[in-house]
């Protein structure tokens, strides 16, 4: 086959389709360029466009991320640095639109990792300054060897002076008691209906006051007070993504000097994975 190349100022070039050696006079670029092929039978022209086509499927290459950045990365999201690569190149190097992807894939692999027996763990303590408050947390995991990585003693003590701070009630939703979650609705829809809204607002409404009464009381659902874009279950997800196991909270025990009660919180154990 033979290809011949031309440009807006009528200079042509011809080459062979296996070499692809391009006569030095001649510049083909951009829309100027024109190609045309002949198999001996008849020259016909190339389809408009199909050389720019072949130019970037040629030339196509990796963003290039600053190594910089990937390591800021790495050490705001805990991922693996291949990863945090691939993250900031989905991204063009955005740094913020690269920790979200993160975090939803650590989100991802967290739910794949859900139904894994956590029989081995830690318990973690916090005192806060003072000695005013103090924290008891077990946080369980897959295997011991995870249980003594630096990771996730740092995801324990993390946890646990995340506690002392916000006060949660409960682990998870789910463990909110029905005479608990029954008492809120009753004065979220009594509040709602107030505003004489029709019937399916108001129990939209009540729906939104409820997701943030979740987010006040249970520990998994409420902002990490290190960083309040994240949540406690993403967190954990974070940590899970990068070390290969499934992780959850198992109860902890919040106390306060002088207060006439305290908080003791637990949620079931995960199920054995069948």
């Amino acid at each position: 086959m033979h290809v011949k190349c031309e440009t807006k100022d009528s200079v042509a070039a011809n080459f062979d389709s296996h070499a692809f050696l391009l006569a030095p006079a001649a510049t083909c670029r951009g829309a100027d360029l024109k190609l045309s092929w002949s198999n001996g039978i008849g020259q016909q022209r190339l389809p408009k466009g199909a050389g720019n086509k072949r130019k970037r499927e040629m030339t196509t290459v990796s963003e290039k991320i600053d190594a910089k950045l990937v390591k800021e990365l790495r050490e705001k999201s805990g991922a693996p640095m291949g990863d945090c690569l691939k993250a900031l190149q989905e991204t063009k190097g955005d740094m913020e639109g690269a920790f979200v992807v993160l975090r939803k894939r650590g989100m991802a692999s967290a739910q794949k990792k859900a139904a894994r027996t956590t029989n081995e763990g830690a318990v973690g303590t916090y005192i806060h300054a003072g000695g005013k408050i103090g924290v008891l947390l077990e946080v369980n995991c897959e295997s011991d060897f995870v249980a003594r990585t630096e990771d996730f003693q740092e995801l324990l003590k993390d946890i646990a002076m995340h506690i002392a701070a916000s006060d949660p009630r409960y682990v998870r939703s789910e463990d909110v008691t029905v005479e608990d979650m029954e008492r809120e609705k009753e004065i979220y829809r009594a509040q709602a209906a107030a505003t004489g809204k029709p019937p399916a607002v108001v129990e939209r409404i009540l729906d939104g006051k409820m997701a943030k009464f979740y987010e006040e009381v249970c520990l998994l659902e409420q902002p990490f007070i290190k960083d309040q874009g994240v949540s406690i279950k993403e967190l954990i997800a974070t940590k899970v993504g990068k070390l290969g196991e499934n992780i959850t909270v198992r109860r902890f025990a919040r106390f306060k000097v002088g207060a006439p009660d305290w908080t003791v919180a637990t949620t079931a154990a995960a199920e054995p994975a069948e």
